[in-house]
């Protein structure tokens, strides 16, 4: 049987309070965990040409989409997970929203830094929980 070992114990990554990391460092590392999500649910549909792939996780990881999750998600997040996502819509990014509003760009960096709190947090559950609910909203 193969031992469970953490990220965190191969690099020897130092001990961090998530609480003190800014918004847009949640949202940064949310986009990518979530995006690899998207991907792996895409490609676990079967072999695909490339392009078909991409096509496909556009029409998920686009910012109006989030948008659109994190809105019929709202109810169900904690009071912990709301001030989560509301600091990070409210943040201030030095990159403009492209092709898509300025109101789902902002939700969907809140929802992207809500997914980066919860994956730091280690709290997988929850975030795949979210994602499932908030793509079936879809």
């Amino acid at each position: 049987m193969e031992e469970s070992v953490s990220m965190e114990e191969i690099f020897e990554m130092r001990k961090v309070n998530i609480k003190e990391y800014s918004p847009l460092t949640l949202a940064y590392i949310g986009d990518a965990v979530y995006d690899l999500i998207i991907r792996t649910l895409v490609v676990n549909k079967g072999n695909q040409q490339v392009q078909k792939l991409h096509k496909e996780t556009i029409t998920m990881v686009q910012a109006s989409a989030q948008a659109r999750m994190i809105t019929a998600l709202n109810d169900q997040l904690s009071e912990e997970e709301h001030a989560v996502y509301k600091r990070g819509r409210n943040a201030k990014s030095a990159s403009p929203a492209k092709n898509q509003s300025i109101s789902d760009y902002h939700k969907a960096t809140g929802f992207e830094a809500l997914l980066g709190y919860l994956y730091l947090k280690n709290d997988w559950k929850r975030m795949m929980e979210l994602i499932k609910t908030g793509l079936e909203a879809l």
